[in-house]
């Protein structure tokens, strides 16, 4: 479970976040590129954009829960 005390840096503000426990899979940036991106020197994900409406806040849920080691959250600030 994603833990918000452990964001990591890459985040924009707002209510999902990446953790530094990513593995950098690829799949929440693959899946969903209008909201993760990654960062190659580090090999972590990042949420690069806060969505904006219901249907963009559910496909980040989406992300959430394709995550395989639940390096995504959503209690974010």
């Amino acid at each position: 479970m994603a833990d918000k005390n452990d964001k990591n840096e890459f985040n924009v503000a707002g209510k999902f976040y990446v953790d530094t426990q990513c593995i950098d899979c690829g799949q929440c940036y693959t899946s969903y590129p209008n909201f993760f991106s990654h960062n190659d020197d580090n090999g972590c994900a990042y949420v690069s954009k806060q969505p904006s409406t219901p249907e963009e806040s559910a496909e980040c849920d989406e992300a959430k829960s394709s995550c395989p080691v639940e390096a995504i959250g959503d209690d974010g600030e």
